[in-house]
């Protein structure tokens, strides 16, 4: 479990959690739930089983919020970040309340802990290979993320032990290329960015060459990323980078993988980023299932 983990919790406000947990509620029941009818407001317990080993829990404080909002309780068995398994099925938390109102934040609350527990397990993963090559950069998400999602996405990062680069456009100001080429030249897009962002914010300005690169540093730039570059062309261009500029602050993106993310390491890169954290991502497979009741008490002898 990262230092972070336990703790990235604390950055939601509870009116997020609150206002997410009934979005999803909503998109599930707009009207009436005529499944609700058959199993009635009878009091059930439910055991939430993580059936893919060795992946890590996030998402909880949303699973939690979806229940809250439907007046049942949730009692964990893990702490948020910690890896489940290596059982093939583990009893991950007990959820309790009545059974229509149960059933009713069964889908919305998996959807979100399984999409959370997979991107954190990839996180995971990539930060691991990060540690043990010895390599000092962060690796980053990307904005690359699914529309009303972000918030969950952007958490499930931070679970995972990696950075999640900007939240939003607000966060830093990233020049691309279309930036460029509507502005007229990286020093004309970084000179106006500069005259409204003011110091408060960095801006990062991708570029295709060293050239840019360059020009981008030269005009006042705080971050080069060097986009779609091969591996050994990366690593020259940022050594002659920060060698020229050495606060500088140098990314590497666009055909990172996890297989491939070993060959980007350097010293002289600060940043890996991978759309592929949130694009095409696993889930954890969560289910929740209904406990039937004891029919006597010889039964639970």
């Amino acid at each position: 479990m990262s230092p972070a983990s336990h703790t990235a919790a604390h950055l939601i406000p509870p009116h997020a959690l609150t206002r997410l947990a009934q979005e999803w509620l909503g998109e599930d029941a707009p009207n009436f739930d005529p499944a609700g009818v058959c199993v009635g407001s009878q009091e059930v317990e439910a055991r939430l089983l993580c059936k893919t080993p060795h992946s890590v829990l996030a998402g909880s404080p949303f699973f939690t919020a979806v229940f809250t909002e439907v007046g049942c309780t949730v009692d964990w068995v893990f702490q948020e970040g910690t890896e489940i398994g290596p059982d093939a099925i583990t009893l991950t938390a007990v959820v309790r309340g009545p059974a229509r109102c149960l059933l009713l934040g069964e889908r919305p609350a998996l959807n979100c802990l399984a999409r959370a527990s997979g991107i954190a397990t990839r996180c995971s993963q990539l930060q691991a290979m990060a540690t043990v090559r010895g390599w000092h950069g962060e690796v980053a998400g990307t904005r690359k993320t699914t529309p009303g999602f972000r918030l969950v996405e952007k958490y499930a990062m931070l679970v995972g032990g990696v950075s999640m680069h900007r939240q939003d456009l607000s966060g830093m100001v990233m020049l691309k290329d279309n930036h460029i080429w509507a502005s007229g030249s990286i020093t004309q897009a970084v000179k106006a960015a500069r005259s409204v962002c003011g110091f408060s914010s960095k801006i990062e300005v991708e570029c295709c060459s060293a050239e840019e690169g360059r020009e981008a540093a030269g005009a006042g730039a705080d971050i080069v990323m060097l986009d779609n570059f091969q591996p050994q062309e990366l690593h020259v261009a940022a050594q002659a980078l920060k060698e020229e500029f050495p606060t500088l602050l140098i990314e590497a993106s666009g055909g990172v993988t996890p297989g491939n993310m070993a060959t980007y390491f350097s010293p002289h890169v600060d940043i890996i980023s991978l759309g592929c954290i949130t694009q095409g991502c696993p889930v954890v497979d969560f289910s929740l299932k209904v406990q039937k009741p004891v029919a006597n008490s010889s039964l639970q002898e």
